[in-house]
């Protein structure tokens, strides 16, 4: 896919005419990266961002005993970093490729000469920042005040909305998964059994089916436990 035809596909230049994408183009770093391979680390200089043309990216924090904690995980269409262009900052975390993928880079400097042209542009970033910090929000409350079955039903509902429809297809291994839900795989493996045997979920490989929306819907909300 040509760039312009790719920068055209993506939500946060929506509204842009060709000229504006040709002048977009210009700037844009195209980027391949292998499956494990990192992007940027916790405390680089946030120098530009990025969106994901395809594959997929984790963005996450380690502690000091190296343990991982999964933030996002973004897929075609999707920026990150996006705090750089403003702030000027280190990024506040790691980013690594979880597949192939293609990422287009856009450098600080040249992208805000670009948005004081054209300021629809800063509009559509900080609506891109606000569902970031609603998320962020939402990731917060479930790992301070939810179980992980909770926090798995939250998941999986939000998938299925995402999706629209009751069968959702989990984009993340096991094991990514887990890290999301602030969890380990054991534990996720079990409470996913947990729920099949209560028949609320059916799985299917990647699969699971959503049986039962008022069980897992009290299950989210902290009224019942599983």
């Amino acid at each position: 896919m040509k760039i312009v035809e790719a920068l055209a596909a993506i939500p946060l230049f929506q509204g842009m005419n060709s000229e504006q994408l040709q002048k977009l183009a210009l700037i844009v770093a195209d980027q391949r990266y292998s499956r494990g391979q990192a992007i940027f680390a916790e405390g680089d200089a946030g120098v530009g961002f990025y969106v994901v043309i395809s594959g997929k990216v984790k963005i996450f924090k380690l502690s000091s005993e190296g343990k991982e904690q999964i933030l996002h995980v973004f897929g075609s269409g999707e920026p990150f970093a996006e705090a750089a262009v403003f702030a000027g900052s280190c990024f506040p975390a790691h980013a690594m490729a979880l597949e192939t993928s293609r990422i287009f880079f856009f450098p600080r400097l040249k992208f805000t000469l670009l948005i004081q042209e054209n300021p629809a542009l800063a509009m559509n970033m900080m609506a891109a920042l606000s569902m970031r910090l609603k998320k962020f929000a939402s990731l917060i409350e479930s790992l301070s005040l939810k179980e992980v079955p909770g926090r798995l039903a939250v998941h999986l509902l939000l998938l299925a909305e995402e999706q629209e429809r009751d069968e959702v297809r989990l984009d993340l291994t096991k094991s990514h998964l887990a890290s999301l839900l602030g969890t380990i795989p054991e534990t996720l493996s079990r409470i996913l059994t947990k729920m099949t045997k209560a028949d609320m979920i059916a799985t299917n490989g990647p699969s699971i089916t959503l049986l039962n929306r008022d069980a897992l819907e009290a299950l989210a909300s902290g009224e019942e436990r599983l």
